[in-house]
């Protein structure tokens, strides 16, 4: 028969028991008040969370339960529909359900981070080299990309006339592997720099 949960009151207390049906030392917790309908936490002893929510105060017998995951901008949450039959009910079917998808993108997500953390690395150490073969240039981390700006006023100082400035803009790829460059200047300061590239092309 399906629980009455009218109140947060009622819900939060059938939150606890299905926490203690799920076992392995569940507690409870309150979610942020701006989530739609009545919501309650559940977390166990190894960090594994879970998003208890009432959906719809029209038809409060009617559950929505989420996988809570560190970081879900890559992966998105997996969540079961179930009814309110019973606290028992309820978390058979997260155990049955629920843990198992939880359990995947757990570790879809823990790949993923690793692999971005790698990507990272691996753009952080080009990035540097780029930079420390242009003194003084300025580094600006962007998303999944390291931008690298080079300028220097080409006019002789106390001369006058238009500034001259030589500059090279390098963009460094996601995973590091690639650095792609726009140089503008004078000619005579442009031209040695195509020439050396030219060269190391060469030599490779």
């Amino acid at each position: 028969m399906p629980q009455n949960l009218t109140t947060q009151a009622q819900f939060d207390a059938f939150a606890a028991d299905v926490a203690r049906e799920l076992g392995t030392h569940c507690r409870t917790a309150p979610l942020p008040a701006e989530l739609q309908g009545r919501a309650r936490l559940i977390v166990d002893d190894d960090g594994r969370a879970l998003r208890l929510v009432q959906p719809e105060h029209r038809n409060p017998e009617r559950l929505r339960i989420y996988a809570a995951l560190p970081d879900e901008t890559q992966v998105s949450a997996p969540s079961i529909g179930v009814t309110a039959r019973s606290a028992r009910h309820v978390a058979r079917e997260i155990v049955r359900r629920l843990y198992p998808m939880h359990a995947e993108a757990t570790r879809q997500a823990t790949e993923i981070s690793a692999w971005q953390r790698a990507e990272e690395s691996a753009r952080r150490a080009v990035a540097e080299a780029v930079a420390g073969a242009l003194p003084g240039a300025r580094i600006q981390e962007q998303h999944r990309r390291t931008l690298i700006v080079w300028q220097h006023n080409a006019r002789p100082q106390g001369e006058h006339g238009p500034v001259q400035v030589d500059s090279v803009c390098a963009v460094v790829r996601a995973s590091g592997k690639a650095v792609q460059v726009d140089v503008s200047g004078r000619p005579d300061s442009v031209l040695p720099m195509l020439a050396a590239f030219a060269r190391a092309h060469e030599r490779s």
